[in-house]
């Protein structure tokens, strides 16, 4: 497992955050830590998926993500 922390951009509220896990925990391999307004930190198994496909999988909500 390798652990990314994202930094993203345009969250706003608990709710936000709420889409972003549930779009982060879809994605096969993957293990939420922590998401809040701004930040998330997700564990993920590299040969399922990788940190492009998360930050892909919140930019797709709208939001902007970048590795912090």
């Amino acid at each position: 497992m390798e652990t990314v922390n994202l930094a993203i951009q345009d969250m706003q509220c608990g709710g936000c955050a709420e889409k972003v896990s549930t779009a982060l925990k879809s994605l096969a391999g993957t293990k939420v830590e922590e998401v809040a307004v701004g930040s998330a930190r997700v564990s993920f198994d590299p040969k399922q998926t990788s940190a492009a496909a998360l930050i892909g999988a919140v930019n797709h909500l709208g939001f902007k993500a970048t590795t912090a």
